[in-house]
């Protein structure tokens, strides 16, 4: 099993700390480091400069999102990338929710599957250097009855192939990641309950062209290190609720949908009844403990290591570690304890 790293947002001030923390995992060995975006900075820009100040870590776009970018723009930037990191690149994409992509991009959000269904199939296209002319119900390309034709891409022929990723929730949105991705990008990932979920990107892998293709599961994990458990627990309460309770809307929000499907219904209605009404403390200290250690990593270096064999068990490829602490420092010291539990584990 190889790990991760998610150093979580940039652009809000803790820019050089997150460097220090992505060079630190570099020399620990840790395979890839994953910038996500959301409506501040773009997650191109900070792996472009991570990736000129690192050698070896993979740069992984954990997500770019669709509604942002047309298609061939994103086949353009991954190529870039790919080329400029000599083949570090893996590409993460996702649909973001109807806020982001309605409110910020001025995407409609309806349809998300089978938009998300065209748009990596113009990204392969792209990649692979055909000349790409596509026609669906969301992209058409060239358009009709204008001065466009059909192209090919002019970046030089690569022996390196970028990965694509999915960033998957819901139950069609996981056979669809089977069907069409080389990875799938899991969150709030509990490793006992994980069988239904294997099963459905399992069922979309058996519609694919190539149903025996390696496929990666990558877990993105928040990490919190400290001796007594329900302090570590207490420290990932504010970004759970924000995600239960404050994520997309009341009536679209995919990760209140998912902790109702792993059996806490009437807390995920309590979280995102108090987020919505601005209650954001109360709103955290709803979270049910119990929630938080199913989707986390807690406690000491022992109790990692065993709770880190749950996630190889369940067939998770990759573990991506977002470490948690007040200071640089502490993050750091988490992100080693973290590294030292794995190899404790026999995982590495």
């Amino acid at each position: 099993m190889r790990l991760g790293l998610s150093c979580g947002w940039w652009g809000i001030g803790q820019d050089q700390d997150h460097l220090a923390l992505v060079r630190r995992a570099e020399e620990l060995g840790v395979h890839v480091v994953w910038a996500s975006e959301a409506y501040g900075v773009d997650a191109v820009t900070v792996l472009s400069w991570i990736g000129a100040q690192t050698s070896r870590i993979r740069l992984g776009a954990g997500v770019l999102q669709i509604p942002g970018r047309t298609p061939a723009m994103t086949a353009m930037t991954a190529a870039g990338l790919s080329s400029l990191s000599n083949g570090r690149f893996d590409l993460g994409l996702g649909v973001s929710g109807p806020q982001v992509s309605e409110g910020w991009h001025g995407v409609r959000f309806a349809k998300p599957l089978e938009r998300t269904r065209e748009y990596v199939e113009i990204v392969r296209m792209a990649l692979a250097r055909q000349r790409v002319e596509f026609h669906g119900n969301h992209f058409e390309l060239p358009l009709p009855d204008g001065p466009g034709k059909a192209l090919r891409s002019s970046a030089a022929p690569s022996e390196h192939q970028v990965p694509i990723y999915l960033a998957a929730v819901g139950p069609k949105n996981l056979e669809l990641t089977g069907e069409i991705a080389d990875g799938w990008l899991a969150i709030f990932f509990n490793p006992d309950l994980a069988g239904e979920q294997i099963t459905q990107i399992e069922a979309g892998r058996s519609r694919s062209a190539e149903p025996e293709r390696a496929f990666a599961v990558d877990a993105t994990v928040p990490l919190s290190v400290n001796d007594d458990v329900s302090a570590a627990a207490d420290a990932v309460r504010g970004y759970a609720s924000l995600y239960v309770g404050g994520m997309g809307s009341r009536t679209q929000n995919f990760y209140n949908a998912l902790a109702v499907r792993m059996g806490y219904a009437e807390a995920a209605a309590q979280v995102q009844d108090l987020y919505l009404a601005g209650r954001h403390r109360d709103a955290a200290a709803a979270v049910p403990q119990q929630f938080i250690d199913d989707t986390s990593l807690l406690g000491p270096q022992g109790r990692l290591a065993e709770r880190l064999q749950r996630y190889a068990d369940a067939g998770v490829t990759t573990v991506t570690f977002a470490p948690y602490g007040d200071t640089l420092e502490e993050r750091v010291a988490a992100l080693e304890t973290g590294v030292s539990a794995a190899e404790q584990a026999g995982l590495l």
